[in-house]
């Protein structure tokens, strides 16, 4: 049972990650619906490690790439060596080319080291000097974001946010979860005892039952209100892309098979649309990104007609 997997992963992960039972669901709905998740919140708060654990449990090719001012595109996507034995270039992969990426603190490197992940993150595949390389199955970037006022933080082009299914916060954990963290083994030290529970094929196969998740008719139309709304706010400086729906939905429908069903209800849309939509929105006149409240108005809005 595809559901069994889903849990076993989640009951692994909420050992490590603390009080977090919520942002392990988000992630992993993320991960089963293909789509690429980023983290934004203030260092030391377990963004890293939940990006260590899921690639850990499910037994997935790991690379991490930490992003810095001075990263270059080739050093993420590879460079071309002159092969003197050949007479010809031979090109040599670089980190992008695993199951898994971490890219930390993607926000510290400049626009054009970032736009170097567009093709990959929706093509799944990568060109260079002409010839095209296909990325290895399955292939998921996980990013982590320190928030936009830290000093020597670059804005992630909307091309590039667009790419990434959902954006959650994880926040500072809950009394009772801290101290379990004080009291107890270093994480690290657990994670690295920690064997694989499910296995890339598992992964797989929730993947397949996921799309298999019934979502009706009154539902499509329930999103695509959702996103007319964004597009005919005078608040917002443009709405959702059809890309931003047809994520939504696939969430929607991981979403809904975590929870053991085999339907989408129009909860699953409510819960999981503030983390779709939010880091994709920007206020009219000052372009800041939309607070929770506009996006809890525009679901009231919507859900009212």
């Amino acid at each position: 049972m595809p559901l069994h997997h889903a849990n076993r992963l989640l009951e692994a992960a909420g050992g490590i990650i603390l009080g977090k039972e919520r942002e392990l669901r988000l992630a992993l709905a993320c991960l089963v619906a293909r789509g690429h998740l980023l983290i934004e919140d203030v260092p030391g708060v377990g963004k890293t490690t939940l990006a260590h654990v899921l690639s850990r449990l499910m037994g997935l090719q790991f690379q991490r790439i930490q992003f810095t001012s001075d990263l270059l595109p080739a050093d993420i996507l590879g460079v071309s060596v002159f092969d003197r034995a050949t007479g010809a270039f031979r090109f040599h992969p670089g980190p992008v080319f695993a199951q898994l990426i971490l890219a930390d603190e993607i926000n510290r490197a400049t626009p054009k080291t970032q736009s170097a992940l567009l093709e990959a993150m929706e093509e799944r595949q990568v060109t260079a000097d002409g010839e095209t390389f296909t990325l290895p199955e399955p292939f998921f970037v996980i990013a982590t974001q320190n928030p936009a006022h830290q000093i020597g933080t670059f804005p992630l082009p909307e091309s590039q946010l667009d790419r990434f299914l959902l954006r959650i916060q994880l926040g500072y954990p809950d009394r009772a979860a801290e101290r379990a963290l004080l009291m107890g083994e270093d994480r690290r030290t657990l994670l690295e005892r920690q064997c694989a529970v499910i296995t890339p094929a598992a992964l797989l196969e929730l993947q397949q039952a996921a799309h298999s998740v019934h979502v009706s008719a009154a539902l499509i139309d329930y999103v695509q209100a959702l996103l007319g709304a964004t597009r005919n706010s005078p608040e917002l400086v443009n709405g959702l892309s059809p890309r931003a729906g047809l994520g939504l939905i696939a969430v929607s429908r991981a979403w809904a098979l975590i929870e053991g069903r085999d339907h989408v209800l129009p909860e699953d849309v409510q819960a999981l649309f503030p983390h779709v939509a939010a880091h994709r929105l920007h206020l009219a006149g000052d372009g800041r990104p939309v607070p929770p409240a506009t996006l809890a108005r525009l679901m009231q809005a919507v859900a009212l007609r």
